[in-house]
């Protein structure tokens, strides 16, 4: 593939699904054929991804060493011991209210961190993947707790990562609460450390967000990510090597705009805690799915009703160039892409016809990337 040549997922973006009436489902070819598991409804989210055989050269997730049906399959055995898990976060009755509860990490993008020397942002990171899973059931977070591990603490790189957890915690208007800091001798290379963490927030049992009232031709409006966010870096570290360039390096990009691959990488993710609890409050919306490891083509499905399914326009959004410059790089399919990466889009909202204009309008910049549709599955046109 030459560099020159952008892929129908990078095209230029269309002014809206509407816009283009003419364009064909996209049929793949049989070992690339998109689909998921069922729907589930409780929480239990498999921090992998898939991969399908590749053209010649081209690289996968599972190739990287992640595979997503391993994932899938340990939250089917998972489901036998502990009905109704499967869902963004785990919602526990307490009075008028659920409380809701999420937990993460930040994966292989700790890598980089090591690599590059940015500490400062990777806490952003960490918050991010708990508060934007609880926020999909109309939950506002209260707080946040964490988990830090070393061989041996170096208390000024520890200073750095936990002012950016407390960083991500005031964009979330949450607190941090506590957390543990873990020095373990031989376990971890020297430098590195590990980190993980986990959000509590709470909804009122009338206003809780589950997706049971989706309907055919329901919108998805889609919010921009900021880049790679924490998902998907098993690959993107292979393509790093691949490319033979340092993340110090300007990152190829043909719009003007210069950027270093460590800079782009390292873009710290989004939260959408209060754009997406400020759309919320105004009504509309039905379901909202926060999109990570599994990337569109696992997450999108898993807050609507059995029997439904999406309709996904592939250039009614903007890809940033980091996704271009992977997928150039790695010579990775389409498919691959849409399972493994966010591909600029880091939150879908289900919202009803009636709404989405409003909501598109007050929530720029936002797109309308799709619509729901009959029969499972998520259908790239």
């Amino acid at each position: 593939m030459g560099a020159d040549r952008l892929l129908h997922l990078v095209r230029a973006p269309a002014t809206s699904p509407a816009a283009a009436p003419s364009a064909r489902t996209r049929v793949l070819p049989q070992p690339q054929r998109i689909c998921f598991p069922s729907t589930a409804a409780g929480m239990r989210r498999a921090v992998v991804s898939c991969s399908s055989p590749a053209d010649e050269g081209g690289m996968t997730y599972k190739g990287a060493g992640v595979d997503i049906d391993a994932g899938t399959e340990l939250v089917r055995r998972i489901r036998k011991l502990a009905p109704g898990i499967g869902g963004f976060g785990g919602l526990f009755p307490h009075g008028d209210e659920y409380l809701v509860a999420g937990t993460d990490g930040v994966g292989t993008k700790l890598k980089l961190a090591f690599d590059s020397g940015i500490h400062d942002t990777i806490g952003i990171d960490l918050v991010a993947m708990s508060v934007n899973d609880i926020v999909t059931s109309g939950a506002k977070p209260l707080f946040f707790l964490d988990y830090f591990a070393t061989s041996k603490l170096d208390v000024d790189l520890a200073e750095k990562v936990i002012k950016g957890i407390v960083d991500g915690c005031q964009q979330s208007d949450c607190v941090l609460l506590g957390g543990e800091t873990a020095e373990m001798p031989d376990f971890y290379k020297e430098g590195e450390y590990d980190l993980s963490g986990f959000a509590v927030g709470a909804v009122k049992k009338d206003k809780v967000i589950d997706g049971k009232n989706i309907v055919e031709g329901d919108v998805l409006i889609g919010l921009p990510s900021s880049g790679v966010h924490s998902n998907g870096f098993s690959l993107a570290r292979r393509v790093l090597d691949r490319s033979g360039l340092s993340l110090t390096d300007p990152l190829p990009r043909n719009d003007g705009v210069t950027t270093t691959v460590g800079e782009a990488l390292m873009a710290p993710t989004v939260i959408y805690v209060k754009q997406v609890l400020e759309i919320i409050s105004k009504g509309g919306v039905k379901g909202l799915a926060h999109i990570t490891g599994g990337g569109f083509t696992d997450n999108i499905p898993r807050v609507f009703p059995s029997g439904l399914g999406a309709k996904i326009v592939t250039g009614s959004w903007e890809v940033p160039p980091v996704f271009q410059w992977i997928q150039q790089v790695g010579k990775i399919e389409d498919a691959e892409m849409l399972r493994t990466f966010n591909m600029g889009i880091g939150m879908v909202l289900v919202v009803s016809k009636d709404a989405a204009g409003r909501i598109l309008e007050e929530s720029s910049p936002a797109y309308r990337i799709g619509e729901v549709i009959q029969g499972e599955g998520v259908h790239y046109v």
